[in-house]
């Protein structure tokens, strides 16, 4: 197999890893700024201020349609090293390529249709696809500002408050898997409240959505298996700020070096990238 046959068959099957995993909708953060205003009287405000990359708009998705090309196979010897196929062998292989024509069309058609499913009714292949999803998101509250960067990347303003009563994630996209979290903030008895940034590690065993960040910084690897520094598609990378602010009791969290006071109240920074190895977490106790 020479490397471009090797870089495309990779890519393939981790796009199909993608949608086994995440049910066709892979969302990760890119460059981002991100802040938890936590209030012991049970007030919040959350803000989410960069990019959101959809990698079923991706270039990289559609790397997988373009090896919808006939390809012929290698052929190799009784020693099993590889030869020149003959003319005859390769007429074979167009054919039986040939012959799975319709039935490869019909997957294709399937798998846009699930795909349409789990991007709350967006079909990816459509070329009007991304305006179609920044006007999914700018329909639900707290999308401030939602605008195409292009290769599956939004650059976006979001904002939510209000007291908590119940619990709060984000993103939550009307359509979508509930397995796209950046951000959970989860009530307890006792005004006790636990803080999970899932969607802000790459390497989290306990995050699966991170574990598949990770392998996405594997993929821009496979470009050195192509012929060029084009071969792979770009890929954003997460790096940003994620913060906690409360006047709130911090019982646990895992920051490096723990809160800072500040005029607002103590302050829980994490600074994230596609190497982190825990997602950001804290516990906090709010006023009675």
């Amino acid at each position: 197999m020479n490397a471009s046959t090797r870089m495309r068959t990779t890519a393939t099957a981790m796009l199909s890893a993608f949608a086994l995993l995440l049910t066709g909708c892979f969302v990760t953060p890119g460059k981002f700024t991100s802040e938890l205003l936590l209030d012991e009287n049970g007030s919040f405000t959350f803000t989410y201020d960069g990019e959101i990359f959809f990698l079923g708009l991706s270039d990289l998705a559609k790397m997988e349609a373009a090896t919808e090309e006939f390809e012929a196979r290698e052929c190799y010897t009784d020693e099993y090293e590889v030869r020149d196929c003959t003319e005859a062998e390769l007429v074979e292989q167009r054919a039986e390529w040939d012959a799975g024509a319709e039935e490869r069309a019909a997957k294709a058609a399937k798998d846009a249709q699930e795909m349409a499913k789990m991007m709350g009714g967006v079909d990816p292949t459509d070329p009007e696809a991304a305006e179609e999803l920044r006007s999914l998101l700018l329909r639900h509250k707290g999308w401030e500002r939602v605008e195409i960067k292009g290769n599956g990347v939004y650059d976006v303003s979001y904002a939510a408050s209000g007291n908590l009563t119940h619990d709060f994630r984000f993103p939550v996209i009307e359509g979508f898997p509930a397995g796209t979290t950046f951000v959970e903030v989860i009530l307890r008895d006792d005004g006790v409240v636990r803080v999970n940034a899932p969607g802000f590690s790459a390497q989290d065993e306990a995050n699966p959505m991170g574990s598949m960040m990770g392998g996405m910084m594997g993929m821009a690897a496979l470009s050195q298996l192509g012929e060029g520094s084009d071969s792979m598609p770009e890929l954003p990378s997460m790096e940003g700020t994620f913060t906690i602010v409360t006047n709130g009791t911090i019982r646990a969290n895992n920051t490096d070096e723990g809160s800072t006071s500040s005029a607002r109240g103590e302050v829980l920074t994490w600074k994230v990238d596609s190497t982190s190895q825990d997602a950001p977490t804290a516990l906090i106790k709010l006023g009675d």
